[in-house]
């Protein structure tokens, strides 16, 4: 267990704290976000805090507003990728450029996870808790929602390697040297939540109440849900390939036992023998499903280990806005924006840091 700068002489200068925050299209979120965690963190002046937004390839102009948000508060960074590489991909680059933090808080923008709880959290670790991870005692969503959550971490529970917490996403706070292990798995096809506990070291829930959103809508329809689900059970599970042995032993003992039926009746019977050609067609029609079904299962898992070999980064950078550094490529101006300016960091055109 790494010990605490609080509690180590060689560091004189207060703990930094770094919360990494995904972006991808909360334009509307942003200003109201921003104003609630800076006035959250507000209360513990004993910490230096730093707040890394990572946008996601947005369509609309949160670009700019992050931009304007770091021309009002200089302890605001961002970064901005080249396109939309997905949630687990922009918290993977945060958690890349805080390297340098005592310890790291990841949370949405959208103010379902309430900033005053990651000020418990802070608590928790100072207790000596290497993670802390916001557990959701109640969540303002959909039945639908709620019911699909609950199946995929019932399955999850059953078939996953490593014990991952229910109701749990990826609000939480990681000692650096947790950071430094996570940062360590580099697969491009990311469950973060099941890497954080394959990491091990002390982790404590904190149970909170989840909010609705502030404004906007949910980024994770239907297929994005199920991308995700996969992702949690092809990376952390084995289970599904040993089904498909276990499936064509039982369907082979199957036929095997229909075949001595039909033979018995073919020698012993032969008065109630039947042609059964509509039993033969819909046999073949379901043998034929099961094949494809598993063929795709071996498929999925084949196809991530044809993404990893290929072995390309994870993410490519157009923007790097953080103290008194900016790097840009040709940023677009956003599609909602009937601006074509191109994008302008505030702290770079004053002068500042």
């Amino acid at each position: 267990m790494s010990e605490r700068p609080t509690t180590t002489p060689a560091r004189p200068q207060r703990p930094l704290i770094t919360y990494v925050l995904p972006v991808y299209d909360e334009e509307e979120n942003l200003a109201a976000f921003h104003d609630v965690l800076e006035r959250a963190t507000r209360t513990r002046p004993d910490l230096r805090f730093e707040f890394i937004y990572v946008d996601d390839g947005s369509r609309d102009d949160s670009l700019g507003r992050l931009l304007a948000l770091r021309g009002a508060d200089h302890r605001v960074s961002v970064l901005s990728f080249s396109r939309n590489y997905g949630h687990q991909i922009a918290v993977t680059a945060g958690l890349d450029a805080a390297a340098d933090a005592d310890a790291v808080i990841v949370m949405d923008t959208d103010l379902q996870d309430p900033p005053s709880v990651s000020m418990e959290m802070i608590e928790r670790w100072e207790a000596e808790a290497d993670v802390v991870y916001a557990q959701r005692r109640s969540r303002r969503d959909s039945a639908f929602k709620r019911g699909t959550a609950y199946a995929f971490y019932w399955a999850l529970d059953r078939l996953a390697s490593v014990k991952i917490p229910r109701n749990v996403g990826d609000f939480r706070l990681m000692d650096r040297a947790v950071v430094a292990e996570v940062s360590r798995y580099r697969e491009h096809e990311r469950f973060l939540r099941g890497i954080v506990a394959d990491v091990g070291f002390r982790q404590e829930a904190l149970l909170f109440d989840r909010d609705a959103r502030h404004a906007g809508r949910s980024h994770y329809p239907l297929r994005t849900m199920l991308h995700f689900a996969a992702n949690g059970i092809l990376g952390f599970s084995t289970a599904p390939l040993r089904w498909i042995s276990r499936l064509g032993i039982l369907i082979s003992g199957v036929s095997v036992a229909l075949a001595c039926y039909v033979l018995y009746v073919r020698l012993f019977v032969p008065s109630q023998a039947v042609p059964g050609w509509a039993f033969l067609g819909v046999g073949m029609f379901l043998l034929s499903g099961l094949q494809l079904v598993m063929m795709g299962v071996i498929g999925s898992y084949l196809g991530r280990v044809y993404v990893e070999t290929q072995d390309r980064p994870l993410y490519s950078l157009a923007m790097t806005a953080r103290g008194t550094h900016v790097s840009t490529r040709r940023v677009p101006a956003p599609r909602a924006s009937a601006s074509r300016e191109p994008v302008v960091d505030p702290v770079l055109a004053e002068g500042g840091g």
